[in-house]
């Protein structure tokens, strides 16, 4: 074994050749009943199962304490002990009867600073460590979210991986952008065997769960709402609806991504964190009030089942328009639309083909309710917003072009320099005047029409391409 351990440039002192040999006689022992490696060839198993374990402790410095996550027989926690005896290692495994066999190496091996940590391991694990490794095949996203409560800032996740990682590690970098980021990526050969390996390693930027949660609770100190009857819950449950947002000024924003934006691009709206005991606020959301419920009382607001915290915004003042006021040079699109995800979808085709404002007439429903915010995507908060008369009450000479199913087709229109995109209401449609006066897009036979939110998008890409 030392041999061949040497031929990959690794040395071992006696002592600690005999530990690993004693742990390779385990391994024998116990792999006929419990199956814990399917290389059964001493070569190979050297090669394959404690070299592998062990290069990575002389290609980087190992942080301790070091959390071998999915260790399975072991590996690469236990030989690693062996290999730098200072390194204090968990090793974490769900399966019974592979702890069993754990527990039994560790006393029977007598190493200490190494234990067991049974059972699956999942975010809301937060003993501290400084560093966690693994070799198991998860995704590296799916990873970084299962060690958010125990790795310190600061600390190391080190995958042990095959030669290709590209995509996952791009896909990390796009899910944690603001709580990891990459530092390592180091290409290997096993030595002595055509097994191509790399090392990929990243650094946790944030704070660990169990240290934002203090500092949430050292700000937030009282108790949870567990009453349906409490004030503050029936003032937080009236934001469902679009009145009581027009009466409050303020809106709950649903969802992990448009939560992080808003927190990132508009800190000065965000009010409070909304979540049960269990949920814990974002890092740049720590300085935020801290709303916790009963989850019961969550569930009632949490209207999606994302089951993450909701976020407590002040909606920023949406500015009157007058018909006397015209347009800008443009399109300005003016929304009747009393479902609030047709709102939403209307507000989301207008930032995304660069309209110069949205003017909510009356009848719309308020464009930051919950179901709006989230047809949005937020985008809500990207362009100016204006509130605007009834719908009857806009005037003839208004230069509008009018979206209906009946009317001259939109290929054959032109758009004037600054002009105000309509769709009727949905059901109702439009006034008898504004209907004179419409245009249609062109769909096939025996379709009656198009949703109104989309017919506004096809409008508003009609115009953008024509613009060029």
């Amino acid at each position: 074994m030392g041999e061949i351990l040497r031929g990959c440039g690794i040395r071992l002192p006696e002592p600690a050749l005999d530990l690993l040999w004693a742990y390779h006689s385990l391994i024998r022992e116990h792999n006929p009943e419990l199956n814990l490696t399917r290389v059964r060839n001493f070569r190979r198993m050297v090669l394959l199962l404690y070299a592998d374990a062990l290069l990575p402790a002389d290609l980087l410095e190992l942080p301790s304490p070091l959390l071998d996550l999915g260790t399975g027989a072991g590996m690469p926690g236990i030989p690693l002990k062996i290999y730098r005896p200072r390194l204090e290692v968990l090793l974490a495994e769900s399966r019974a009867r592979r702890v069993a066999f754990l527990e039994t190496a560790i006393a029977r091996l007598g190493l200490e600073g190494i234990r067991v940590v049974p059972g699956r391991l999942t975010a809301a694990f937060e003993t501290p460590v400084q560093g966690v490794i693994t070799r198991a095949v998860e995704p590296i996203v799916d990873t970084l979210a299962r060690i958010a409560g125990c790795l310190a800032q600061g600390g190391l996740a080190i995958f042990m991986k095959g030669p290709h990682g590209e995509a996952e590690i791009d896909a990390a970098r796009r899910r944690f952008a603001e709580q990891y980021a990459p530092v390592e990526d180091r290409a290997y050969t096993i030595p002595g065997t055509s097994h191509a390996r790399r090392l990929i390693v990243f650094r946790r930027l944030d704070a660990p769960f169990p240290e934002r949660r203090a500092r949430a609770l050292g700000r937030n100190p009282a108790p949870a709402l567990t009453s349906p009857q409490n004030p503050g819950f029936k003032e937080l449950k009236k934001l469902l609806a679009s009145r009581g947002i027009r009466k409050s000024g303020r809106a709950l924003v649903a969802g992990e991504k448009p939560v992080r934006e808003i927190l990132a691009r508009h800190p000065r709206l965000c009010r409070a964190w909304v979540g049960t005991p269990e949920m814990w606020p974002p890092e740049n959301a720590v300085g935020l009030e801290w709303i916790r419920l009963a989850p019961p009382l969550f569930a009632e607001l949490d209207r999606f089942g994302t089951r993450r915290g909701l976020l407590l915004i002040d909606v920023p003042p949406i500015a009157p328009w007058t018909p006397p006021e015209g347009f800008p040079r443009g399109a300005s699109v003016l929304v009747p639309f009393q479902d609030p995800e047709n709102v939403g979808a209307a507000v989301r085709s207008a930032a995304a083909w660069g309209a110069n404002q949205i003017i909510f007439l009356q009848e719309s429903a308020h464009p930051f309710h919950p179901k709006a915010l989230r047809a949005s995507a937020g985008t809500v908060l990207e362009i100016p917003l204006r509130s605007g008369p009834a719908l009857a009450a806009l005037p003839a000479e208004l230069p509008l072009v009018v979206l209906s199913a009946e009317g001259e087709d939109l290929e054959a229109v032109a758009f004037p320099e600054a002009f105000g995109l309509l769709a009727g209401m949905e059901g109702p449609g439009l006034p008898g005047a504004l209907r004179r006066r419409a245009v249609r897009i062109p769909i096939r036979p025996g379709v009656e029409s198009l949703n109104a939110a989309a017919a506004l998008a096809v409008a508003l890409y009609e115009w953008r391409r024509r613009k060029g």
